[in-house]
């Protein structure tokens, strides 16, 4: 009796307990359901990737230990031994099998997966992801393989009677509400939108790893809240942080701040659809001038963003020298008058209010900067939860949308953002803009089996060049990245440019 009492007081005594703070939660526990930051960070603690990022741009091993090109269309992974899913079923490479074909389901996903035909198991331990055709990113793509419980999630739900592995974005299914991966973390309470509770799961395979055993999630939406509770030490860990308190924060003892630049692009997108009058360039073309990118980096952003004139950030293969800002409101006026809209017109709008840094402050300085020019607009904006429904069903003229390349790869903002609409292939998924150019999407599908760095390079300039000549959206910058903590655990070293923390490996002092 004394020997168990014991062993429970040091179990007790190396709990590490983290209280983390976001500006959202995640829509779903169904990793599939959305392709987004929020539920990219979710799968990094409860899934695991077959590969990860490492800070340096390589790739890291995870559920996959070693990998190898068989040939030109053929990538074999070899996975780690003796992993378990929270359910306690071994992960085999049937889960990888089960988890491709289930992403190329996915509204979401299914864009990035049009490549891959399927993936094959060699054996319990070996699987063949198979492309199309030759294709530069298998392994960019293989850090968005959450391989999910296939045992758990086939058979039929008691409670509905539908399918287990149904994907459904706005109501009940079984896969919003359990989980079963092989990540550090299990679910073990949520209130959506109040709070979720991670606990350890006890047979994680990485051992030597953080040593964080319970995560206290609490989504605070609005940035003076969430800041002050880890100045009253009410949290631990915030994300992110607003501009206006990384001076504050990082002044304050006990306190750490990391920050790093961003490649997350902000934009709004105009609705060729719903507005005949963004189907006339020069009407885009007007707006985009009317828009003051430096003022509102300087000013909203206290300059803690990048201006932007394209998708690609300095470093991606398609980031084009040759494009820069444009703001001149003169200009913005005149090519109004000539498209026969010199008295403006009306439109509505809809951005979320905690979901990219300033949003909400963003939308009303473009709503006030759209004014000068005639372009009266109704906002209305909301939180993230209820957003993307809306974003989806495209209820307004003007939308906003940020986009950090889930490969790494220029082509991804152009596959998702800019691609002719199709619900068939996935491409498109995120054009509320229904803009729609047939030599945007020739050359943004070359570019997939291009393999001269130069050639590609250049095809992914020319289609930055034609969106910027188009105005096919607003730019407005790139958003910084923040984390803040107490300054008692390896913050700095978990964090990343994708933002994607990996919470597993924190370690509390």
């Amino acid at each position: 009796m004394m020997a168990a009492l014991l062993l429970c007081f040091a179990v007790a005594a190396h709990a590490k307990t983290l209280k983390l703070a976001m500006d959202a939660d995640p829509v779903s526990l169904d990793p599939h359901v959305q392709l987004s930051g929020g539920m990219l960070q979710y799968s990094h603690m409860v899934f695991d990737p077959l590969v990860r990022w490492a800070p340096d741009g390589s790739f890291e091993p995870r559920l996959a230990e070693k990998w190898e090109v068989v040939n030109d269309t053929t990538t074999r992974f070899h996975l780690r031994k003796g992993v378990k899913f929270h359910s306690g079923n071994e992960f085999t490479a049937d889960d990888v099998v089960f988890t491709l074909a289930r992403l190329k389901k996915s509204d979401d996903f299914k864009g990035l997966f049009e490549y891959f035909t399927d993936a094959k198991a060699v054996d319990a331990n070996t699987v063949d992801l198979i492309t199309k055709e030759p294709y530069g990113l298998v392994m960019a793509m293989a850090t968005y393989i959450f391989p999910m419980d296939s045992k758990f999630y086939t058979g039929t739900d008691e409670k509905n009677g539908k399918p287990k592995d149904l994907i459904l974005k706005t109501d009940y299914s079984f896969a919003n509400f359990n989980e079963s991966g092989t990540g550090p973390f299990m679910v073990v309470e949520r209130e959506q939108g109040v709070k979720t509770v991670f606990n350890r799961f006890a047979d994680y395979w990485n051992k030597d790893t953080g040593n964080v055993t319970e995560i206290i999630f609490t989504p605070i939406s609005e940035a003076p809240t969430r800041v002050a509770a880890l100045l009253s030490g009410d949290v631990d860990f915030i994300m992110p942080v607003p501009p206006a308190d990384l001076e504050r924060i990082e002044n304050t003892e006990g306190l750490k701040l990391v920050t790093m630049s961003g490649s997350r692009i902000i934009t709004f997108q105009l609705n060729q659809k719903r507005r005949p009058e963004f189907a006339d360039p020069k009407v885009r073309l007007a707006m985009a001038y009317a828009y003051n990118n430096d003022g509102v980096v300087k000013k909203i952003m206290k300059g803690f963003a990048t201006a932007a004139e394209q998708n690609s950030p300095k470093g991606y293969q398609g980031f084009n020298p040759t494009l820069s800002s444009r703001y001149d409101v003169a200009k913005a006026k005149e090519l109004m008058k000539e498209a026969g809209y010199e008295n403006g017109f009306e439109a509505t709008m809809i951005a979320p209010n905690n979901r990219y840094v300033n949003d909400e402050k963003l939308a009303q300085a473009f709503v006030a900067m759209m004014s000068k020019i005639g372009i009266k607009i109704s906002l209305k904006t909301m939180p993230k939860a209820q957003y993307w429904d809306q974003f989806d069903a495209q209820v307004a003229d003007i939308q906003m949308i940020g986009w950090h390349s889930d490969t790494e790869d220029s082509a991804n903002f152009f596959e998702y953002l800019y691609m002719c609409p199709d619900k068939e292939t996935g491409r498109g998924q995120y054009n509320s803009g229904n803009y729609c150019s047939k030599e945007v999407d020739e050359l943004t599908l070359a570019s997939s089996s291009e393999t001269d760095i130069a050639k590609r390079a250049e095809m992914l300039q020319q289609v930055e060049k034609i969106l910027y000549d188009e105005a096919a959206f607003i730019p407005l910058h790139w958003q910084n990245l923040s984390w803040a903590s107490k300054n008692n655990m390896n913050t700095q070293d978990i964090v990343n440019v994708m933002n994607f923390p990996y919470f597993g490996d924190l370690v509390i002092k």
